[in-house]
């Protein structure tokens, strides 16, 4: 089951009423994880550059869709090598600031997954 998101701010987002202060994911099950930034940490020294790590471990085989909130100010984005990856899997990626991000989410049907950075 795919969980509503309630509302965004600097540092949270609220996802059917629980407040999570670190970036999160959305599984393919509607599973909430924290984000494993680290990945992409260890390779740019920021998690404003998803790495190919990061992206294989978002990955789940048969998604078509992968939605990422790019922050409130949108800073967030895709390396060459993540958005290859996700090309060769032919997932579409969708990189929104994530205030509108959350707003698509709820309107999306079908299976997505979704990762949302939740500051700059």
């Amino acid at each position: 089951m795919k969980p509503n998101i309630d509302q965004t701010s600097f540092g949270s987002i609220t996802i059917e009423g629980t407040l999570f202060e670190h970036d999160v994911m959305i599984r393919l099950g509607g599973q909430i994880e924290k984000r494993k930034k680290k990945l992409s940490k260890a390779v740019y020294g920021t998690s404003h550059i998803l790495s190919l790590a990061e992206a294989k471990h978002v990955y789940e085989p048969a998604v078509k869709q992968l939605l990422i909130g790019t922050g409130q100010e949108g800073n967030v984005r895709l390396s060459e090598e993540a958005a290859d990856y996700f090309k060769r899997k032919q997932c579409q990626v969708e990189l929104l600031p994530t205030p509108e991000a959350i707003l698509a989410w709820n309107k999306a049907t079908g299976p997505m997954i979704s990762l949302f950075h939740v500051t700059c």
